[in-house]
């Protein structure tokens, strides 16, 4: 809950698309603690369409007769921009900071270039301008006002929250031989920070485990090096609800993140492991503060340090031999 909210007439403005789950999450607290709220967005497919188009709303947008504005995801984009929503309150989700992203978490421009420069200025502009900053972690949060000037006292953890009507717990069902295989998942968009290298390679770690199968559900192309071991499915895409239906099949489920360099890593919680928690499933976390922020070892949670494939691997051998003696009835 965030007390600024409460008995507001709220403003809410997303670029992203209206369904995305940050902007689910924070619809729903919204409707829950102000007095109304007000939606600017779009329903193109295109991100730029939709950016251009929430541009032209808000110029004609009389930001007076709200009490707070709430810019939800990439705040950046719209906030250094339109002067007139800083005549009331306003709130701005700072799920990510484009300089970190695109600097250092996907070496899209080198630091110091004029383009670093530029991405960081409009994440420290956006920052100075609001009233309030939500942020996914308190790591995040304490990284915001090191590196980029957030006023501590302005500052706000929101955690993500899996969406329950997708995401809940279900009877396993296994297909075929599966059944007498300890189920290992994970699914990701593929980004740098997620580690599916270190994931691959603990894989191959593992290829002459017949007892183990993997679903690796996510874009990887052609020019990931693969495992060599059929003990794998490689699923380029699921809708949420199919997935969910995959998730239930696993006997473990990898989290992460597990990349070991890149620092935005250790500072986010990985969405899919609010997915795995929801559903129930046994998870392994990469070993860092904002994982700990609010999960703890716990016989269904595990922990690994990141970027070390061997400990993964041995950590799935460990859970995997644990499942069997269970199977069997042996305890111990």
């Amino acid at each position: 809950m965030l007390e600024f909210l409460n008995h507001k007439n709220v403003l809410f403005i997303t670029t992203k698309n209206l369904d995305y789950i940050r902007n689910s999450q924070e619809l729903k607290m919204i409707r829950t603690q102000a007095e109304s709220c007000t939606i600017m967005g779009s329903y193109q497919k295109s991100y730029v369409k939709r950016l251009l188009a929430v541009y032209g709303k808000l110029l004609f947008t009389k930001a007076g007769s709200y009490d707070l504005i709430f810019v939800g995801f990439a705040p950046q984009l719209i906030v250094p921009f339109f002067r007139r929503l800083r005549k009331r309150t306003l709130a701005v989700d700072f799920f990510i900071s484009m300089y970190d992203t695109l600097v250092w978490d996907r070496g899209k421009f080198k630091d110091r270039s004029l383009p670093a420069r530029f991405v960081k200025w409009l994440d420290r502009k956006t920052l100075s301008l609001a009233d309030e900053i939500i942020s996914d972690t308190n790591a995040h949060g304490a990284y915001f006002a090191e590196e980029l000037g957030a006023a501590a006292g302005k500052l706000h953890t929101l955690y993500l929250e899996a969406d329950a009507s997708i995401y809940y717990p279900r009877e396993q069902k296994k297909e075929g031989r599966r059944d007498h295989q300890f189920v290992v998942l994970y699914f990701g968009s593929v980004l740098p920070l997620q580690g599916v290298p270190v994931i691959l390679e603990a894989m191959e770690r593992l290829r002459m485990r017949e007892d183990i199968f993997f679903y690796m559900v996510g874009p990887l192309g052609e020019q990931v090096k693969k495992p060599d071991t059929s003990q794998v499915m490689y699923i380029p895409w699921l809708s949420q609800e199919e997935l969910a239906e995959k998730i239930a099949e696993a006997d473990l489920c990898l989290a992460g993140h597990f990349h070991g360099s890149i620092g935005k890593a250790r500072r986010t919680i990985p969405g899919k492991a609010y997915i795995y928690r929801a559903m129930g499933k046994p998870m392994i976390l990469g070993e860092n503060a904002a994982n700990r922020e609010l999960y703890q070892e716990d016989g269904r949670t595990y922990f690994v340090e990141m970027g070390n494939s061997e400990a993964l691997a041995e950590k799935i051998s460990a859970l995997a031999e644990e499942w069997k003696r269970q199977r069997n009835g042996v305890s111990g």
